[in-house]
């Protein structure tokens, strides 16, 4: 091992598929990367999936010459009385004690936020949202989540679940004035806005208007080509993710709103969605600007690692 004196972090970006790690050393404030490696999830056992991360932290201890602390993202909630892990596209972690037997196969502490929280912190510290007060990571994907920061800094809340937007209920009147039914979430409540603003939610509307199965790219191309069903899809799915995002603005006020996920990389969003917005606030409430991601999917390691050094900073 190198000099006590150099500092690092590991940062862990774990996903239903592949569980990727990337090293950094700190250099003064900002982080060079020095390793990455990415590994297939064991996504159905639990010993392995905790040996798989013992191999992955131990490689990159050797790879930047110190025993680093490791910041992970973690798929779904933990349950804050319980512990246990839960709502994870890892099967082999649900109702597991994840973050206890990942720090006594380690013998380090862990700083852990999900997804979401980490790609929110990436982006407010030299990413889109860089330098701002305030920011909000909106992830809009398969599911939708996000995370909020403060002059750089993750708000984790009491029960580390601030930014879970996803789970807000969409108003029953927006739904019925677009024909939508109210649709069960695997949460257990009813009508949660992911459930129509992700991806699939956007296909399951799609198809609900009487067109067959798409993907969003596909549902934009035939909007373009003139399809009535696609462009009304279109329309209904802009307007109930800009009214969840103009109730983000009225209970947050963020200065910025950065979007993730896969809907992050259609570019009418960006055109439309301010004056969408605007429609759901009231009278001299102005719209914070929406900005596509910098980083990308790529940003949660490196928000992992930075969630490291947030919480290495706040001990006394």
């Amino acid at each position: 091992m190198t000099n006590s004196k150099q500092r690092g972090y590991h940062g862990i970006d774990i996903g239903g598929t592949k569980i990727e790690l990337v090293a950094y050393a700190e250099d003064g404030a900002q982080l060079r990367e020095v390793h990455r490696e990415r590994i297939a999830t064991p996504g159905t056992d639990f010993a392995g999936f905790i040996a798989a991360m013992q191999g992955l932290i131990l490689r990159a201890d050797d790879a930047l010459g110190l025993r680093a602390p490791v910041g992970i993202g973690l798929p779904g909630v933990i349950d804050s009385v319980t512990g246990r892990q839960v709502s994870s596209n890892v099967p082999a972690l649900n109702g597991r004690l994840v973050v206890q037997s990942l720090e006594e196969a380690l013998q380090r502490p862990l700083a852990v936020g999900n997804d979401c929280q980490c790609f929110a912190l990436s982006e407010a510290q030299g990413g889109a949202a860089d330098g701002m007060a305030t920011m909000f990571g909106a992830i809009i994907g398969t599911g939708a989540g996000g995370g909020y920061c403060v002059n750089g800094r993750l708000m984790r809340g009491s029960n580390g679940v601030a930014g879970e937007w996803g789970h807000w209920p969409l108003a029953a009147s927006l739904l019925a004035s677009h024909g939508l039914p109210l649709i069960d979430c695997p949460c257990g409540r009813h009508g949660c806005l992911e459930r129509y603003v992700s991806g699939p939610g956007m296909q399951q509307m799609y198809r609900h208007f009487g067109a067959g199965d798409e993907t969003p790219l596909a549902i934009v191309a035939r909007a373009q080509g003139g399809n009535a069903i696609a462009q009304r899809t279109l329309d209904v799915h802009l307007d109930l993710l800009a009214h969840a995002l103009a109730t983000l603005v009225i209970t947050l006020d963020p200065h910025a709103i950065v979007l993730g996920g896969g809907l992050s990389q259609l570019a009418h969003l960006y055109e439309k969605l301010p004056a969408a917005m605007s429609r759901h606030l009231f009278s001299g409430v102005r719209t914070p600007p929406v900005l596509p991601p910098t980083f990308g999917d790529a940003g949660g390691a490196r928000g992992a690692a930075l969630l490291a050094r947030q919480q290495l900073s706040d001990r006394p």
